[in-house]
């Protein structure tokens, strides 16, 4: 291929973006960051500059993120075992310490830090900070009895978030990074999961999209096959007769949750491919599986 070509190429690459940019203009996206693609340093640096250039066109990037691997790692270094009950990781002082230390700390100054390298203006907060995302205990249903309640420790649902702090951070052309801890009236802090938070923070804002990153292609069928695109029911239907199934049901199920409280799509991507992110927002061929109401 000449020279020339390649610049054709270019030029007719970033063309084909410019819808994109004129429909999301202005427009919030709310990034649940996890997975193969916080841990792999190009990956890391690939959605570092996805994300900035999203902002630098006039979109409203708002990142959330997990850390279970980098907690689990520094668990394991101080000694102390991880339970988990349902899939949830058994929460007690000492370990809410070491999740606090990791999520607000280490793993969010990291992603911060990143964003800043390719000239955007990350600021870190924790759902504390101003205290923004309200939670209580979670307690779980037992497997065994089906009229008990388990305590899990520090683990909470969220029960109201206050979206100033992040619509102040926005209009400053500051780009949010959030570590999903949360407090009580009491100022008890607690754990709570990402894609949950995530979730909730795009219908709070009433976002353009909500996107997950995660270690799979996206929701597939029985043949393995990508499915781009899907509704509510349809998402209901593939649950019941086992086509979604395993890990997938939580991912899917928080993706639905925002779609019903208000966010236009949301997105189950693939965030082991590189610049996933400007692939699903800024192409039309996407990388991932979009969920919508119907209609």
């Amino acid at each position: 291929m000449t020279p020339s070509h390649s610049a054709a190429d270019k030029a007719h690459i970033l063309s084909e973006a410019l819808p994109y940019i004129q429909r999301f203009y202005d427009k919030t996206i709310v990034i649940k960051y996890g997975g193969n693609a916080m841990t792999e340093r190009h990956l890391m640096e690939a959605f570092a500059k996805d994300v900035v250039l999203l902002k630098l066109v006039g979109m409203n990037p708002v990142v959330v993120h997990g850390g279970g691997p980098q907690i689990a790692d520094l668990l394991k270094k101080i000694g102390k075992q991880s339970d988990f009950i349902q899939g949830m990781r058994v929460t007690d002082e000492e370990t809410l310490d070491v999740v606090e230390m990791v999520l607000g700390g280490l793993v969010n100054q990291d992603i911060v830090t990143l964003i800043n390298k390719f000239g955007g203006k990350a600021v870190g907060l924790t759902g504390k900070d101003g205290n923004f995302i309200h939670a209580k205990k979670m307690l779980v249903p037992s497997k065994d009895k089906s009229d008990e309640m388990l305590d899990i420790g520090q683990v909470g649902e969220i029960t109201g978030i206050d979206p100033q702090v992040i619509q102040h951070l926005d209009a400053g052309d500051f780009i949010p990074v959030i570590a999903p801890l949360g407090a009580d009236a009491e100022g008890n802090a607690y754990n709570i999961n990402a894609d949950v938070a995530a979730g909730k923070i795009a219908g709070v804002l009433k976002a353009e999209k909500a996107i997950f990153l995660t270690n799979t292609p996206g929701v597939l069928d029985k043949q393995g096959k990508l499915l781009t695109g899907l509704t509510p029911r349809e998402v209901e239907e593939l649950t019941a007769d086992g086509t979604i199934s395993g890990g997938m049901i939580p991912k899917v199920g928080y993706a639905v949750d925002a779609v019903n409280s208000g966010v236009k799509t949301a997105h189950i991507i693939d965030g082991r491919v590189e610049h996933a992110l400007l692939l699903e927002v800024l192409t039309p061929e996407g990388v991932g599986t979009l969920i919508k109401r119907a209609g």
